[in-house]
């Protein structure tokens, strides 16, 4: 049987490994979408500060004010974006990690937000993601799958939802046990859990090792 990724090959699909950082931000410099491996699974990015990119990554899973999530280097890069430092603030304590955090957003982000006003954030923990974070700036990244689909664990399945509508595939290998980010929101002091995942926080606030 012929292996999904050997299709990828004959159809001339631009399959990168992840160590072609300068090749990877050139592309989505460019405004090129691609499926990669994140600091946590498998996601479809786009540079956030591009609106076209960011509407092709949308409409690529047809996402209808269901926003992605923003994942940056520091915090610094979620300001420039154009994140009030007020709504992060409360955030900052859980970062660098896999913890997403729901903000306000003004309406010049609403090409991110899809019209709802917030959006997760989140700040990378990943040396090898943020070496690409640094140089292309916040990335949107929204799960590596179609609407109802499981998330693909690598890039044999990420090509089955997507195949040529993404223009690059980078191969971090299998990510089958990796879980995708926590999803949390604060309001005044208050805690609220939106989905579990990959860090553990308890009723407190407060991160389980």
């Amino acid at each position: 049987m012929v292996s999904l990724y050997s299709e990828m090959v004959k159809k001339h699909t631009l399959i990168l490994e992840a160590s072609d950082t300068n090749q990877i931000y050139e592309l989505l410099s460019r405004g090129q979408i691609g499926v990669l491996p994140t600091d946590t699974v498998y996601g479809v990015v786009a540079i956030a500060s591009k609106a076209d990119a960011v509407r092709r990554a949308y409409d690529l899973k047809n996402r209808e004010q269901k926003p992605g999530t923003v994942v940056s280097a520091d915090v610094n890069q979620l300001v420039e974006l154009g994140l009030k430092q007020r709504y992060l603030r409360p955030a900052e304590s859980f970062w660098p990690g896999a913890v997403s955090v729901i903000v306000p957003c003004g309406p010049s982000l609403d090409y991110l937000t899809l019209g709802v006003g917030a959006i997760a954030v989140r700040v990378s923990s990943s040396r090898a993601f943020n070496q690409l974070l640094k140089r292309t700036g916040p990335l949107l990244t929204t799960s590596a799958n179609q609407p109802g689909m499981r998330p693909a664990s690598n890039i044999d399945e990420a090509f089955s939802y997507f195949g040529q509508r993404v223009d690059l595939y980078v191969d971090g290998g299998d990510l089958s046990d990796k879980e995708p980010s926590t999803v949390i929101r604060i309001i005044d002091d208050t805690l609220e859990m939106l989905r579990r995942g990959a860090v553990q926080i308890s009723e407190y606030g407060e991160i389980i090792k």
